[in-house]
Order: structure tokens, then C-alpha cells, then sequence
């Protein structure tokens, strides 16, 4: 888990890093924080639908101060309609793309190909050449497959009224002096059998869950981080994610093997905050390409991007019962299909 939250704090930093000139991105203004978004969204979306995943592996909830200590990981596998974006020309104020193209690469594409980008800013009836960059392709070559994961360790513990508290928890956690990263599940879990008389008899069980997921990264931005020619002054970045599910679970559970399945809604929402002052030097070039004068510019809070994926979901999975330990699957369709795998210590 420490180094998923690692991850999340570095890929948006990491990957426009490859940029020879991102001081000329961070000139973009509202047009850095669409292209990132658009770059970014379906890592984004992937990671939401997978932190909703992993909750359950039974409708059954434990006895009185039962517990398990469940370990999953989920991974959400990415659409081929989200591998690319459209880049809308009227949609950018001072992006534009010298080459023509209409389409390019998002994060989860297979095609690692850079995509030169020109930032010119407007200055009356005249436009000035600032800069440029390289887009960075995907990066799914490098991946097994094209799908976000999330491994997960929770703790479910019964309480009165059958009922199961469900916990994910990574206190605030410190990398290298200058990440801090924290997160916080919580889930309950409700047994609906008990009200419908001698069918609590039955190997059939069925439930409700609710559960909430909480993330928080934030890390410095330093001058080593972006170029000799931008000088940051309280450089931070702060990412923050917040998931929530609803759902109906119903299992057969017998001493061997349990068979599961639930259906519900999930919906979630993440943020990217690039904040501080950006001292920037650049040269200002005329259509030409003649550099006409110098200039020095301070960006504050250049990006600002927003995520979110919501919808309704369907779970199908098996548990083979080993006394107390147990192992599971399940897969679950979804807008960002995801498949779940792990192990689990269950007590009454």
C-alpha cells in the first residue's frame, strides 16, 4: 500500500518531467490543467474503480468479535476507447499542435509516442511563440496489462445486530523527507437474513454494504524538480481521492466453497493540485522564429485537475473455504471491468 500511495505521488510529476521544457507547460495556464486531465483521466478512473473493489468475499457476516484480515488486489482494466483523447483545437487558448494531429496518447496507451506541443500566448492582435514541448505517450508497454491496481489489506470485525465493521487504514506515512501519503477506508456490512425468519437456516445469506475510501498524497516541488530556468517558491503537489460504493450481496456459503455476488452503485472523485509560485524566464519569439526579448513571469497554482467516475456495478466470485484461511476471486463488470484476487484469515 505505501508504495501505491508512493506511485500516486510521482506519476504526475514524473511523466510531464519528460518534457525538455515544462516551465513552457506551466506557461499554459487553464490549457496545462485540460491536457493533463485528459492525459491522465483513465489512470485516474482505474484507480477509483479498483479502491471500491475487495470489500466482500461473503454476504455471511462474522459473530460477535469474529474477525478477518483480508488481503486483495484489484485491477481495473482500462477501455480501448480511453487509450486516446481528442485534442479539440478551439478547446486550447495556447496549445496547438504544429504536426496536425487530432487524437493522442493518454497515460493507459500502448503507443509511447512523444507528441510535439507549441505554447504561444496572445498579446493583442499579435501572437508569440514562448515555447514548446514534447507530450509524453503511455506507458502500458511497460505494464502486464493495461489496467490500474490497488492492493489492499482490510480488517472486518463483528459487532452486535450482525453486523461487520470493515477497516483500511495507512496512517500518515513520509518518502524521502518530502511525500507525506494517508489513507482511510470504512465499511459496514449488514445481515438481512436474520429478519426473515427460519430462512437464516439456509446456506443463502444476503446483505448490504456501504463503504467509503479516503486518500491524501502531498509532496515539495523544488527547483530540482522542474528546471534551471523556473525558480519555485512553496512548490507543492496535493492529490486527494474519496470513493464510495452501495451495494446488495447475496452468497451461498458452504464448508468447502462460497459463491458470491453483489450489485450496487460506486462513485468516485479525485483532485490534482499543483500549488506554489513558479518564477519563470523565457524568450519570446515572433512568427518567424526571432527571438524578440526576454521575459520573467510568475505562475501561482498553475494546475488544477478534476476526476471522477461514477455507476452501477455488478460482482460475481468464489471463495475456497481452508478452515480459517481462505482463498478468493471475483470479477466485476463495470465501466473499468475489475478483477479481484487475494487471500483471507477469517475467525467465526
Amino acid at each position: 500500500m505505501k508504495k501505491l500511495l508512493l506511485i500516486i505521488a510521482l506519476v504526475f510529476t514524473t511523466q510531464f518531467s519528460k518534457a525538455q521544457e515544462l516551465e513552457s507547460l506551466l506557461l499554459a495556464a487553464d490549457d496545462a490543467s485540460l491536457l493533463a486531465e485528459n492525459y491522465m483521466r483513465p489512470a485516474m478512473n482505474g484507480l477509483m474503480y479498483s479502491m471500491n473493489n475487495g470489500w466482500y468475499t461473503t454476504a455471511k457476516t462474522h459473530k460477535k468479535f469474529g474477525f478477518d484480515i483480508t488481503i486483495s488486489a484489484n485491477a481495473s482494466f482500462v477501455p480501448s476507447k480511453d487509450e486516446m483523447f481528442d485534442f479539440i483545437a478551439s478547446e486550447y487558448q495556447y496549445l496547438s499542435l504544429p504536426n496536425g494531429e487530432t487524437s493522442l496518447p493518454t497515460i493507459m496507451s500502448d503507443n509511447d509516442s512523444e507528441t510535439l506541443v507549441d505554447v504561444s500566448i496572445p498579446n493583442g492582435n499579435n501572437t508569440f511563440n514562448v515555447g514548446s514541448f514534447e507530450m509524453p505517450g503511455g506507458i502500458t508497454d511497460d505494464l502486464p496489462a493495461n489496467a490500474i491496481g490497488a492492493p489492499m489489506v482490510q480488517v472486518g470485525v463483528g459487532i452486535p445486530f450482525k453486523t461487520d465493521v470493515k477497516l483500511r487504514l495507512v496512517p500518515k506515512v513520509s518518502f524521502d523527507d518530502d511525500v507525506e501519503a494517508s489513507l482511510i477506508g470504512v465499511g459496514l456490512q449488514h445481515d438481512l437474513m436474520q429478519y426473515f425468519g427460519p430462512l437464516d437456516k439456509l446456506p443463502l445469506n444476503v446483505s448490504i454494504l456501504a463503504a467509503f475510501t479516503k486518500m491524501d498524497v502531498t509532496y515539495s516541488i523544488d527547483d530540482d524538480s522542474i528546471s534551471d530556468d523556473v525558480v519555485v517558491t512553496n512548490g507543492q503537489g496535493e492529490f486527494k481521492l474519496n470513493t464510495w460504493t452501495v451495494q446488495a450481496l447475496a452468497s451461498l456459503d458452504f464448508k468447502i466453497v462460497t459463491l458470491y455476488g453483489g450489485v450496487g452503485y460506486n462513485n468516485g472523485s479525485s483532485s490534482f493540485k499543483m500549488k506554489g509560485d513558479y518564477n519563470l524566464t523565457y524568450d519570446v519569439e515572433d512568427n518567424n522564429g526571432n527571438v524578440i526579448g526576454t521575459v520573467s513571469e510568475t505562475i501561482s497554482n498553475p494546475m488544477n485537475l478534476d476526476f471522477d467516475a461514477n455507476g452501477i456495478r455488478g460482482t460475481l466470485g468464489a471463495r475456497l473455504n481452508i478452515g480459517f484461511f481462505k482463498i478468493f476471486a471475483d470479477y466485476t463488470i463495470q465501466e473499468y471491468n475489475t478483477a479481484s484476487a487475494g487471500i483471507a484469515f477469517s475467525f467465526r
